[in-house]
């Protein structure tokens, strides 16, 4: 008879799931037993593609759920389906993210709104509806952050703001959702490239600021959700850089 895997019985919803960190972070809870509610919006291919994936690994384990994140009122039909698959919510990932340069001079209300929506106002308020299921299970909120809520980036105030915020929404919620909800935020560093076209001068001069002097990987991340998620029942209100020492190294 196997051994029961570690967050067998859990259930985690993910945002922005189907591709990227987020499907990383999504394979390595499930791996150890996790039911999955996979987020999209616009990759629903790719969604759908991963859920396969997982629910051929173990039937009924995983569903795909769409929704616009900018819309406050799809949010709790986030939450609903989880409990309409599953029965219960454990663990709320808010990885999903819009990152794009705001050069000041350029910056319209536009931009201004989809990167605070998605990076601080959406977190908040799916934290908000999944906050009376979370407190029941004992769960933990982890939000994806990022080294730039530290240390600005030239060209993009409005992002870097919107993710220092949700590194103060982290602690703020820690307080707000204790002593039965866990709040904790990752700060990746250079793991993935933006999409698009990026220079190999600057990517070579962002690799050498770090001091393990080497890009990160997806799974090195999701190594460390699952310790948030798995191992650190005491840990709570803290955002953790997982950038090789870009923080130590210099920007």
């Amino acid at each position: 008879m196997s051994p029961t895997l570690p967050l067998a019985g859990h259930v985690a919803l993910v945002t922005g799931a189907g591709r990227r960190l987020g499907a990383a972070i999504a394979r390595a809870l499930h791996a150890e037993g996790a039911r999955l509610v996979i987020h999209h919006r616009s990759s629903q291919g790719e969604a759908e593609a991963l859920a396969r994936e997982l629910n051929d690994v173990r039937a009924d384990s995983a569903i795909t759920h769409a929704a616009d994140l900018m819309d406050l009122g799809a949010l709790p039909g986030l939450v609903a389906a989880a409990l309409a698959a599953f029965g219960r919510l454990d663990v709320l990932v808010n990885n999903a993210s819009t990152f794009y340069a705001t050069p000041l001079g350029e910056i319209t209300p536009q931009a201004f709104d989809d990167l605070i929506g998605t990076n601080l106002r959406a977190p908040l308020f799916l934290a908000q509806a999944a906050a009376p299921e979370l407190r029941l299970r004992r769960g933990l909120v982890l939000n994806m952050v990022d080294i730039h809520a530290f240390r600005p980036l030239k060209r993009h105030p409005v992002y870097c703001a919107a993710k220092a915020g949700l590194a103060m929404l982290t602690q703020s919620l820690a307080r707000e959702l204790g002593p039965h909800v866990r709040v904790n935020g990752i700060a990746p560093g250079p793991v993935l490239w933006p999409d698009g076209e990026m220079d190999g001068d600057l990517k070579t001069r962002i690799l050498d600021r770090t001091a393990l002097k080497r890009m990160g990987t997806p799974e090195e991340v999701a190594k460390v959700a699952l310790f948030f998620v798995r191992d650190a029942p005491y840990v709570t209100g803290q955002v953790l850089p997982v950038d090789g020492g870009r923080t130590v190294g210099g920007f």
